[in-house]
């Protein structure tokens, strides 16, 4: 009788999320239901104050600018990876490429963002050289704002986007875009009608992986941004740190969790959706056979 080793390969994964996630998240619903404590921390009584003070229309102006950000962030990583995997897929330098595109995480991460303050600062590059040559002479505002923040996210996440793109793009039969060009579509039918639909699986995962991260960002609007690009991360961060108001952080983690969940539950759903919807219209639509010239002979 064979022996069932498949809960011995489990154990040390689920180990390492029974460590470092069911009980973190255990934690932060147990911290949400209690009081603050008088000198910060938690009272261990059990309370809905932290959710009532949810209810707050500066707690929901920065929800929105949170989803506002991550969304358009995420948007822009998708629409430059889509080019950049296909370009990386059919040239015969991918290696370097995809070396090219692994290189910024061989570096920290706050070195990363502290740059862009050099590139985009008031005495940055950007600003020294566009006034060297002489097409302005005051520099521009370029960081502390909405466009800074989305603009050094897409620059940080942009290779979660590349990875499983170009990986799906690197699989893809390109024989059925020229299939198509040689029936008379064109370049950018070909391309929306047949390219697209069979990398849906690599957009999903790019979406995913990019737009979780941006959602829950802190470092980059805490050093990029200004008032008009404050996030939820950052809010966490200040009643931790700042008014100690441990349950009120717990329960706005609890909210950005439960937001991102169902955000990610709701777009898998709606493109099983759309993927069961075209595979039906593929399979129903109907078959064209060759007619002969002459009847059919005995």
């Amino acid at each position: 009788m064979k022996k069932n080793y498949g809960p011995v390969y489990v154990a040390p994964l689920t180990g390492w999320l029974v460590v470092f996630f069911a009980i973190p998240i255990s934690i932060i619903v147990y911290y949400s239901f209690l009081k603050k404590g008088f000198n910060g921390g938690v009272m261990h009584e059990f309370s809905l104050d932290a959710f009532r003070a949810l209810y707050n229309p500066t707690i929901f102006k920065i929800a929105f600018n949170t989803f506002w950000i991550a969304c358009a962030s995420t948007a822009v990583m998708v629409a430059l990876a889509i080019p950049a995997s296909y370009f990386m897929a059919r040239s015969r330098h991918k290696n370097l490429y995809m070396l090219l595109v692994i290189v910024p995480f061989w570096t920290n991460f706050l070195i990363r963002v502290y740059a862009w303050m050099a590139i985009l600062g008031n005495n940055g590059i950007l600003n020294s050289t566009l006034i060297s040559m002489g097409l302005m002479h005051e520099h521009i505002q370029f960081l502390y704002n909405t466009n800074a923040v989305i603009l050094v996210t897409v620059y940080t996440y942009l290779p979660f986007a590349i990875l499983p793109l170009y990986s799906t793009i690197e699989k893809f039969d390109f024989s059925l875009v020229e299939a198509a060009r040689d029936l008379g579509a064109t370049k950018f039918t070909a391309t929306v009608r047949v390219l697209l639909p069979n990398i849906r699986g690599g957009i999903t995962t790019a979406v995913l992986f990019t737009f979780i991260p941006a959602f829950g960002n802190y470092a980059v609007p805490q050093i990029i941004g200004g008032s008009d690009s404050y996030m939820l991360g950052n809010v966490i961060a200040r009643e931790l740190t700042v008014t100690r108001n441990w349950p009120l952080a717990s329960s706005i983690s609890m909210a950005l969790t439960a937001l991102t969940t169902l955000g990610v539950l709701l777009f898998m759903r709606l493109n099983r959706s759309s993927m069961e919807s075209a595979r039906e219209s593929a399979t129903s639509a109907p078959v064209k056979t060759p007619q002969s010239g002459t009847g059919a002979t005995a």
